[in-house]
């Protein structure tokens, strides 16, 4: 058995109010990132993102980014969010963090701060980690 992992953060788990009201909105972004989304009894996840539905002691606010491959990600982004439910956050655009950073900020239904961001032209070090089991 393989897994595919990414190259930081091991996973990340969102307590959310609505669980449907977010599948939609990240079923939406994801899917243009090219990102499958899986469903389970009272919980979804997709690759390190796990999200279920939580109490309201255990809800907080967080930014996360999302790689896109292109600006043009970038932009389907933002328009799938809108249109499932995300509220604007700051348009698709150049921003001066460095030099090539172009990005899209979306508030998620319960208000998180998610973006997608393309670095500019630059080579990958490698898409995944490669975690391997027997049996």
């Amino acid at each position: 058995m393989h897994l595919h992992r990414g190259r930081l953060i091991d996973h990340l788990h969102l307590k959310v109010r609505n669980l449907r009201a977010s599948r939609r909105f990240y079923g939406a972004v994801l899917e243009v990132i090219g990102v499958e989304v899986v469903d389970g009894e009272g919980f979804f996840y997709a690759d390190e993102l796990w999200v279920d539905e939580g109490r309201p002691e255990q809800f907080s606010h967080v930014h996360f980014a999302f790689q896109a491959a292109d600006r043009a990600m970038v932009d389907s982004f933002q328009q799938a969010g809108l249109a499932a439910g995300g509220r604007d956050n700051g348009p698709p655009g150049i921003r001066d963090y460095h030099p090539g950073y172009y990005a899209a900020f979306l508030l998620d239904p319960d208000g998180n701060n998610i973006e997608a961001v393309f670095h500019g032209p630059a080579e990958r070090s490698a898409p995944s980690v490669v975690l391997s089991f027997d049996g």
